[in-house]
C-alpha cells in the first residue's frame, strides 16, 4: 500500500503557486521597484526646480 495523502497540503501548495504566478505578471505589467519610483520622483523635481530658476520675473 501506499502512504496517505494530505490533499489540503496540495490544495495550499496550488493556491500559492497561482498567486505567486499572477504577482509575477503583475510586477512585470505594473511594477517598479522603490528606487525607481524615487528616482523618477527626484528627476521631477529637479526639472520643476530648474525650471522655476529660469523664470522671468515680471
Amino acid at each position: 500500500m501506499t502512504t496517505p495523502v494530505n490533499l489540503n497540503r496540495y490544495r495550499k501548495e496550488k493556491a500559492r503557486a497561482e498567486k505567486r504566478a499572477r504577482a509575477d505578471s503583475n510586477a512585470v505589467k505594473f511594477g517598479r521597484s522603490k528606487a525607481e519610483k524615487s528616482r523618477e520622483l527626484a528627476r521631477e523635481e529637479k526639472a520643476a526646480r530648474d525650471l522655476d530658476g529660469h523664470r522671468r520675473d515680471q
